[in-house]
This record gives structure tokens, C-alpha cells and sequence, in this order.
């Protein structure tokens, strides 16, 4: 079932020399119920204005957000949550007091026991604000977001910043929140983490949409190759041009050569009767990265 629709969305901004910018180009897509939902894209391609936009924060310049098929309006805020990219908290009360506090709030609002188990916080309820880690203080600003029991969820780069094991703990907490039936819409720049945790995906590029579906059907779509990885001096330059492998700089610090396969068993072979040493070996399936390069010409960090 749908739950969100978004139409021909537009949004301009006026820039300081008097002209406008198209920050959003004609974007639409539709979310399903239950699921997870990832916009992708680089800082500055459209994530968060259209984030902002399906939240009712900012109006469109023109298009159309329906929510079950009617449109946008005041009575959304009660359905939702949002985790904000920057959020300030009071740094002087601690978690608990927090929880208390947005509670209060509201008139519906999810058991706190509940609340704290879901997000992982019951290490930490009695600590001050200010020294929460990065990660602890992640898990509580999700926990704010779900204190009203929304149905839909809205998490701009919840993850940024953070270190490769609190991301990875703040992933599977996006599936326990998934578990409860309810649904996650999610911006993010990591495509790991948009492969880890989304159902569905849409990029975005410069305030356009250039593709959507499922991290799986995107991949089988875009890629039948698998990549094969060996360094530079144990590949004779001769058997390079015979191939039309490419040389890549791939760790900036150890050239290697790119090899392209549709059957790794048959290039492996081939490498061994070539008498090609197989150290430092590393075969690699065409993940999300790969995809936006091949979209967008330049890679997600450009």
C-alpha cells in the first residue's frame, strides 16, 4: 500500500545575486507503508529540501504531497516524527528528564518503557546531555522523533559523524523501528548505509531524480560485471592493453588494475595460464557507489 505520493515536486530558492535556483527539479516518487524508504544523494543534490517539503515544514513551488492519496495539511504533525540533521537539547537535564519533557508535549504518546528499550537508551537514562556521545545522543534525538507513536518517521543523516560501530548500532535500530510497522523515510549520503536498511531507494543529483527502485533491481539493472582488483606490478602493462583493463588509483596510494568480469572463475583461470601472481587479490561485486558514479559521472563525496 502507498502511503505517500509525491508529484512534479518544484521548489525554488532566490539566491543573493537576485536569481532564483532550482533546489528541487520536478522529483516524484511514491513510499510504501511499512517500508524504508532512502534518498540518496550528495550535500546539495535536494535531499532535505524535499525531506522538508513532504514534512510540511517549507511549501512547494509547485507539485503535490498526498498522504493516503489526499493531500498535505496542518493534521499531518500528529502522524509523523522527524529527526532533524541539528538538533539542540537542554544541556543540563538528563535523558530521562528529556523524555519527560517532549512527552509532555504530546497528547499520544508511546510507553516510555517501550520507548527506551526500542532505542537502546536504559544504559544512559540518568546522564547529563552534554555528555552523551555521539552516538548515545543519536539513539535519544530517534527517541524524540517516535515519542508521539507516529506512523511515518523522517530521519535526515541520522548517521553522520558518527563511528563505523555506533552507525552500524543506529542501522539496526532503523529495523527494530521497521519491525513495529511503522515507516522510515531516510536521507542519507552513505550508500552502505542506504543497502543495509532501505527497501526502496531514490537517487538524487543536483536537484533531479535520476533513479529509483530497490537497491537490488538498481544494481541487477545497471551492472552484470563483478570487479576484480590486483596491484599494478604483478599485471604486465602488455596484458592491460590486450584486455583493455583499467589502471586505477584506487587506495591513493597503490595503483591496481580494474578487471571487469562476467564469469570471475573464467578470468581467474585466464590470469593463472597468464602466469599472473594472485597476491592481494580482491573481487568485488557493483555496490550503490558504483551505481551513482555510473549515474551522476562523479562519485557520492565529490
Amino acid at each position: 500500500m502507498t502511503i505517500i505520493t509525491v508529484k512534479n515536486l518544484i521548489k525554488y530558492y532566490q539566491s543573493s545575486k537576485a536569481k532564483e535556483v532550482k533546489a528541487v527539479d520536478d522529483v516524484s516518487f511514491t513510499i510504501k507503508a511499512g517500508h524504508c524508504f532512502g534518498l540518496l544523494g550528495p550535500n546539495g543534490a535536494g535531499k532535505t529540501t524535499t525531506i522538508e517539503i513532504l514534512e510540511g515544514i517549507i511549501a512547494a513551488s509547485s507539485g503535490e504531497v498526498l498522504y493516503h492519496g489526499k493531500p498535505l495539511n496542518k493534521n499531518i504533525a500528529s502522524k509523523i516524527g522527524i529527526q532533524f540533521q541539528h538538533t539542540a537539547l537542554q544541556d543540563f537535564l538528563t535523558v530521562q528528564e528529556t523524555i519527560n519533557l517532549f512527552s509532555s508535549f504530546y497528547q499520544q504518546t508511546i510507553e516510555q518503557e517501550k520507548l527506551i528499550e526500542l532505542c537502546d537508551l536504559g544504559d544512559f537514562l540518568d546522564r547529563n546531555n552534554r555528555l552523551l556521545s555521539g552516538g548515545q545522543k543519536q539513539r535519544l534525538l530517534l527517541a524524540l522523533a517516535l515519542i508521539n507513536d507516529p506512523d511515518i518517521v523522517f530521519l535526515d543523516e541520522p548517521t553522520t559523524g558518527l563511528d563505523p560501530q555506533a552507525r552500524r548500532n543506529f542501522w539496526q535500530l532503523i529495523k527494530n523501528i521497521k519491525a513495529q510497522h511503522k515507516t522510515i523515510v531516510l536521507t542519507t549520503h552513505y550508500m552502505d548505509e542506504a543497502e543495509h536498511v532501505c527497501d526502496d531507494i531514490a537517487v538524487m543529483d543536483k536537484g533531479k531524480l535520476i533513479e529509483q527502485g530497490s537497491p537490488q533491481q538498481l544494481l541487477q539493472k545497471h551492472f552484470n560485471d563483478v570487479f576484480i582488483y590486483l596491484p599494478r606490478t604483478q599485471v604486465p602493462t602488455v596484458l592491460i592493453s590486450k584486455n583493455n583493463w583499467q589502471v586505477s588509483d584506487l587506495n591513493s596510494s597503490n595503483e591496481q588494475v580494474e578487471i571487469k568480469s562476467k564469469n570471475v572463475e573464467q578470468t581467474l583461470s585466464y590470469l593463472i595460464a597468464e602466469q599472473v601472481p594472485l597476491d592481494g587479490l580482491h573481487v568485488k561485486s557493483a555496490n550503490l557507489d558504483d551505481l551513482f558514479l555510473k549515474l551522476t559521472g562523479h562519485s557520492l563525496r565529490d
